[in-house]
């Protein structure tokens, strides 16, 4: 089998087949499209088959290429469980729980509630496995991750159980470049500025994936609206340091602390009606959790409903 470490050969592929192209899927992966070809060709010379359909759009697999696809996912189930087995013999007392969370959620997500939640149990070893929804959503299917932790749980698999707990609404940031801003205030009162109007402007948004940007596709495809998108990050502590900069208008959840600084920017709070998150914690439906792990997920409702309820706008 080829050289190449199975999970990025995963990454690879799963980029490929969600943009359908080389370009943007090297774009999504942080490399460049001709390192990308060059690696997919290399596969394929050293399987001796073609993986990728190359006479239709968008990509797809070949025949082959789905066997294969099937064989990494494969391997790195069997990876997961023999680390899950052995673990046992080699720190007998420990467990090792992994977690799947989009960096930037995990960011104001974890710390509500990990620390607690070690403090009662340190035999625990936690692993992170920081990547877009979708992927994390595959690993939580396949039993590569124990658990997932994001927002929106409309689209989740049916073979996931999902606990979710506190809505949280969106303020967009509004910089001193676009027409809508007023100098010297830091918040904009609800309802006073045109969300179609503002999504007309240019804009900053998280890249294609992740929960924040399909309720903001969504409401672009509500009020039937071509973006100018200025640029896009997978981070959104990136979009919003670039939109108070004066780059353009970003959508940012409650969740997110910005400093107001009412000459660079405003903070225009957006109705909960059109847009709204909820944070959820997600496992395989056909699980039996152990105590422990029943008590990860407690920790996690419990801790962010409290965390609602002390400062529900965060701002």
């Amino acid at each position: 089998m080829p050289k190449i470490d199975s999970l990025n050969m995963l990454r690879f592929l799963d980029m490929l087949l969600k943009h359908g192209n080389y370009t943007k899927a090297a774009k999504d992966l942080y490399i460049s499209q001709p390192y990308l070809t060059q690696t997919i060709q290399k596969v394929e010379s050293e399987l001796g088959i073609e993986i990728i359909n190359r006479k239709v759009s968008p990509l797809q697999l070949t025949d082959a290429g789905r066997i294969y696809y099937q064989y990494l996912n494969s391997l790195e189930t069997e990876k997961s469980n023999f680390q899950k087995q052995i673990i046992q013999y080699s720190s007998p007392q420990k467990t090792v729980l992994k977690i799947g969370v989009l960096s930037s959620l995990g960011t104001y997500l974890l710390p509500i509630f990990l620390n607690q939640y070690l403090a009662k149990h340190p035999q625990v070893n936690i692993e992170l496995q920081e990547d877009i929804p979708e992927i994390n959503e595959k690993k939580v299917l396949t039993g590569d991750i124990d658990f997932l932790l994001g927002q929106n749980p409309e689209t989740i698999s049916p073979h996931l159980t999902v606990r979710n707990q506190g809505t949280h609404g969106y303020f967009a940031i509004i910089p001193k470049t676009s027409q809508f801003f007023r100098k010297g205030v830091n918040s904009l009162e609800p309802n006073s500025v045109s969300l179609k109007k503002l999504l007309q402007e240019k804009l900053v948004l998280t890249t294609h994936g992740s929960a924040i940007r399909q309720q903001v596709d969504y409401l672009l495809q509500r009020y039937k609206i071509t973006p100018n998108v200025i640029l896009e990050s997978n981070n959104i502590f990136t979009t919003s340091k670039l939109a108070t900069s004066g780059l353009g208008v970003t959508f940012l959840p409650e969740s997110v602390y910005i400093h107001p600084n009412a000459n660079e920017f405003n903070i225009y709070p957006l109705p909960q009606s059109i847009i709204s998150l909820d944070y959820f914690i997600a496992y395989q439906a056909n699980r039996t959790l152990t105590q422990v792990e029943k008590d990860l997920v407690d920790s996690f409702l419990v801790n962010l409903r409290t965390s609602i309820d002390q400062d529900p706008t965060l701002l």
